[in-house]
C-alpha cells in the first residue's frame, strides 16, 4: 500500500501553537518534506521527530518531486510543512500534493495555522467573504490590475508583502483605492513583537515610510461595499416612437433622443429611421 502525504500546518512564529495532532504526525512519519530543512529543524526538535528531513520548495526539480512520490510509492508516510502556516497557501506544496491525488496516494490535511485567517480575526473587518490574492507582482501590468481588482473588491481583501516592500504597497494601494480606505498591516503575528496597526490606507502608508516594516507582514484591506445596481439600459426604440408621435421631424427626433439617453448621434439616427 502507499504511504500518506500528510499536509501538515505549522506555527507562525509562536511553538506553541503546533496542535498535538500535527506533533504526532511528525513524530510518526518517515520522511518530512520541508521549504527550509534549517528553518524546520527546531521545529521538529520541539515535536520529538525523528524523521528524515528534506528539502522541498517552489524551485525544487522534478527529481526531488520524484524522490518523495517514491517514497510514498513504497509505503513511506511523508509529512509536508512549510516555514511557518498552511502548505499550499501563497507557498510551496500545491505541486506535491497534485501529483501525489494523481497517483491516487492518500492526502491528509492536518489542519491549523494560517496568516489569512490570522490577521483576518485581529483586523475588525468583515471576513463574512472575502478574496485572498498572495504576493502581488512587483510591477507592470499585473500588478496594476490587481490593484484595480482590490479597489473595486466588495468584499474584504487579504495580501501578503515583504516588508521592505510593504510602504511602496501601501502607497499603490491608497492610489487605486483612496487614501481613506481602511486596512489594517498585521506583522509578526504569534511573535514578542506582534502588531496589527489599523487606519487609513494613506495613514498607514506615510507612517510605514517612516518606520520601516520587520517581519512577515500580511495586509487586510476593506472592500468597497456593495455596489448601486445601475440603471437599465433607455429603450431606445420606445423613446424615439414617443419623440416622432409628439411630431418631431426625424433629424430633431434623432437629436433629442441622442441628448436624453447619451447614445451617439449616428445610433439615434439608426434607430429613428429603422422605425
Amino acid at each position: 500500500m502507499a504511504g500518506t502525504l500528510y499536509v501538515v500546518a505549522t506555527p507562525l512564529g509562536n511553538l506553541s501553537d503546533l496542535s498535538p495532532r500535527a506533533a504526532e504526525t511528525l513524530r510518526s512519519v518517515t520522511v518530512v518534506a520541508a521549504e527550509d530543512t534549517r528553518h524546520s529543524k527546531p521545529l521538529l526538535v520541539h515535536a520529538g521527530s525523528t524523521a528524515e528531513l528534506l528539502s522541498f520548495h517552489a524551485h525544487s526539480s522534478d527529481g526531488d518531486l520524484r524522490r518523495i512520490l517514491d517514497l510514498l510509492g513504497t509505503g513511506k508516510d511523508v509529512a509536508l510543512i512549510t516555514d511557518a502556516g498552511t502548505p499550499g497557501v501563497s507557498d510551496p506544496g500545491a505541486r506535491l500534493v497534485a501529483a501525489a491525488r494523481e497517483r491516487d496516494y492518500p492526502v491528509v490535511t492536518i489542519p491549523g495555522p494560517t496568516a489569512v485567517a490570522a490577521a483576518l480575526a485581529v483586523s475588525g473587518l468583515s471576513a463574512d467573504r472575502y478574496t485572498f490574492l498572495g504576493f502581488l507582482p512587483r510591477k507592470g501590468g499585473d500588478r496594476t490590475r490587481l490593484l484595480q481588482q482590490i479597489a473595486q473588491s466588495e468584499w474584504t481583501v487579504v495580501v501578503f508583502e515583504a516588508p521592505n516592500r510593504a510602504a511602496e504597497l501601501l502607497k499603490d494601494l491608497a492610489d487605486a483605492c483612496g487614501g481613506e480606505r481602511q486596512a489594517v498591516v498585521a506583522r509578526e503575528m504569534t511573535k514578542v513583537f506582534e502588531e496589527a496597526r489599523g487606519g487609513t490606507l494613506l495613514d498607514l502608508a506615510g507612517y510605514y515610510e517612516e518606520a520601516p516594516v520587520r517581519g512577515e507582514v500580511t495586509i487586510v484591506i476593506a472592500g468597497a461595499g456593495k455596489q448601486a445596481p445601475s440603471a437599465p439600459p433607455p429603450d431606445l426604440e420606445e423613446r424615439a416612437r414617443r419623440l416622432l408621435l409628439e411630431g418631431l421631424s426625424r433629424k430633431d427626433a434623432a437629436h433629442r433622443l441622442a441628448e436624453e439617453t447619451g447614445v451617439s448621434r449616428n445610433t439615434a439616427y439608426r434607430v429613428v429611421n429603422e422605425l
